[in-house]
C-alpha cells in the first residue's frame, strides 16, 4: 500500500522556501517530495553533494518548482551557518526546516567507544540544534516552522541503540522548549516520531543485528509505513492547517508503541551482535 498522493492541493505551500536536512534519501527525500508535490521550493542539504544536487533537479523537474542542492555537515556548527546563508541567499528566504538528517548504528553500551557516542549525538541532537538556532535568524522578523524528525525507540528503550535513543530525547525536549522561546516570533516548533519504516538507514542498521520482520510483526495496522506518509504530516503541520500547532511530538508508527510486544533485539545477544559485526567488517 502506498502514501496517497492526492491529499493536499498542489499550490498549498506554494511560495514557501523549505530547507530539509538528509533530504536526498530515506524518509527525509519522502517528506521533500511532498513538500514539493505542495508546491514549496526547496533546498536539499546533506553531506554528498552530487547527490542532493542530482535529487534536487529531480524534484524541480517533475514537479514544476525551484530546487537547489547544497552541501552539509550539520555536525559542524559553521558549516550549519555557512549553508543556510547560501540557501537564503539563492533562494531569498527561509519559511521551513526540516532536521531530519541523522546517524544511527547497533553497538551495546558497555563497549561504546566515546568517538561512537559522540559520533551520533552530534548528529542527531547538536544537528538539530545548529540548524534550528540558524534557521532562527532567518525566520525571527516573519515567522516559520521548524519540524525535527524524532522516533519512538526511546520511549521505552531499545537495545543496542543508546547513542540514537539519548539523541532522539533531547530533540524532544529541545522541540518543547524551542517552541516556548520562540512562539511569540511565529516560529512554530514541532517534530515527528516516525515508528518502523524501510529506508536505506534503517536497513544498513538491521544488517548489524536485529529483526526487522520482527519488528513490523508488533504493528497494529500490520505493516510497515512509507517515508512518504511521514511526508504527508509534514505537509500538514507545515501549512496553515497546523498554524495553532508547536511543541508537539507527533507519533506516526501504525500503533507500533502500543504494543506489549517491542524490542528486536535480545539484550542476551547483543555481545553476539557485535561479535557479528567485526567480523562482517573484516569480510
Amino acid at each position: 500500500m502506498d502514501a496517497p498522493t492526492n491529499v493536499f492541493s498542489k499550490d498549498l505551500l506554494k511560495g514557501k522556501v523549505a530547507v530539509v536536512t538528509g533530504g536526498s534519501s530515506g524518509i527525509g527525500n519522502g517528506i521533500a517530495r511532498r513538500l514539493a508535490m505542495a508546491g514549496a521550493d526547496l533546498v536539499i542539504a546533506s553531506r554528498r553533494k552530487e547527490r542532493c544536487e542530482e535529487e534536487a533537479q529531480k524534484l524541480a523537474s517533475e514537479f514544476g518548482i525551484k530546487a537547489i542542492g547544497l552541501p552539509l555537515n550539520v555536525a559542524e556548527s559553521s558549516d550549519v551557518n555557512r549553508m543556510f546563508a547560501e540557501a537564503a541567499d539563492q533562494m531569498g528566504k527561509i519559511d521551513i526546516l526540516i532536521n531530519n538528517a541523522a546517524g544511527n548504528f547497533y553497538f551495546p553500551a558497555h563497549k561504546l567507544r566515546d568517538k561512537l557516542w559522540h559520533a551520533v549525538i552530534d548528529i542527531d541532537l547538536n544537528g538539530t540544534f545548529y540548524c534550528s538556532r540558524a534557521a532562527h535568524k532567518y525566520m525571527k522578523d516573519n515567522g516559520g516552522v521548524i519540524i525535527s524528525v524524532s522516533m519512538t525507540l526511546h520511549h521505552n528503550g531499545w537495545v543496542g541503540m543508546a547513542p540514537a535513543t539519548a539523541a532522539k530525547s533531547g530533540i524532544d525536549a529541545l522541540t518543547k522548549t524551542l517552541a516556548l522561546e520562540w512562539a511569540h516570533k511565529g516560529i512554530r516548533v514541532n517534530a515527528i516520531a516516525p515508528g518502523p519504516i524501510i529506508t536505506e538507514g534503517v536497513s544498513k542498521a538491521f544488517e548489524m543485528g536485529g529483526s526487522f520482520d520482527q519488528w513490523e510483526a508488533t504493528i497494529p495496522l500490520g505493516r510497515s509505513g512509507h517515508p512518504e506518509e511521514i511526508g504527508n504530516l509534514a505537509v500538514f503541520m507545515a501549512s496553515d492547517a497546523g498554524k495553532w500547532i508547536t511543541g508537539s511530538i507527533y507519533i506516526m508508527d501504525g500503533g507500533e508503541s502500543l504494543s506489549p510486544h517491542r524490542g528486536a533485539v535480545d539484550p542476551t545477544k547483543i555481545d553476539e551482535l557485535l561479535k557479528q559485526r567485526v567480523k562482517k567488517g573484516k569480510e
